[in-house]
């Protein structure tokens, strides 16, 4: 399973970064976890956009899922479009960015599958679970099995057991980490920070931590020290361009 980094930023991309997104390859398919700001140029620098073969949007902040709009227009428009891409998405999740453009003018682009939480599901050869994890608007943590490895995705997650549980064992713990210690206390419920990511992935067991959706301006090397006070696995931070090969 490989994965790569299309962006990691929360909130709104830094200047040369993107925001939230993931190209994860298995077997020569192709799925996109998360398309947020400015992740559709990203992507487009690995695969065309016909080579994508599905999406799973975590959740319905934008700076999880505006890109999905121009993905899909860079799938009609074409002479000769593809068949619908499948998108997999917590009902209701992806209302307001489907309806970007005027009516019909994306008939046919994608076959939305309503995600039940608590489900398990095939998105081609990726074995999935998901989990219902705390955050502001309804959002869908992603755990992802193939070739005897498992990736685990929080979309952006409070700082709850139900993360532990959902990446019990798992090669790697791609987490939510807005912040490097402190979350102000308003957020608490709903966001995580570094150090609480690192708590996470002992708790879980699992054997890398990769740190993702900083707030623009964090410094990577305190979220780093913080995530490791209490993980002494391998850490890093996700950036644009990051590759990451789980063996």
């Amino acid at each position: 399973m490989r994965i790569t980094v299309l962006g990691g930023c929360g909130a709104w991309p830094e200047a040369g970064q993107a925001c939230s997104g993931f190209l994860v390859e298995h077997d020569d398919f192709r799925l996109v976890m998360d398309l947020g700001y400015a992740t559709v140029p990203r992507l487009l620098e690995k695969v065309a956009a016909d080579q994508v073969d599905a999406v799973f949007i975590s959740h319905g902040h934008p700076d999880h899922c505006a890109d999905l709009n121009p993905l899909l227009r860079a799938r009609a428009l074409q002479d000769d479009p593809p068949p619908p891409l499948l998108v997999y998405a917590l009902p209701g999740s992806l209302d307001a960015v489907l309806a970007l453009d005027r009516p019909g003018m994306l008939a046919g682009a994608c076959e939305v599958h309503d995600v039940r939480v608590g489900s398990r599901l095939d998105i081609g050869p990726f074995r999935a679970e998901t989990r219902l994890l705390p955050h502001w608007v309804p959002n869908a943590g992603l755990r992802l099995a193939a070739g005897g490895e498992v990736l685990t995705y929080t979309g952006d997650s409070g700082p709850a057991p139900e993360v532990a549980e959902l990446a019990r064992g798992a090669d790697l713990l791609l987490a939510e980490a807005t912040y490097v210690d402190r979350v102000p206390l308003d957020s608490r419920r709903y966001l995580s920070s570094a150090r609480d990511a690192g708590r996470r992935a002992a708790d879980a067991g699992a054997g890398r931590l990769l740190l993702t959706h900083l707030w623009p301006g964090t410094d990577r090397f305190a979220a780093l020290r913080a995530a490791g006070e209490d993980y002494d696995g391998e850490i890093d931070v996700a950036t644009a361009g990051l590759v990451v090969d789980l063996r």
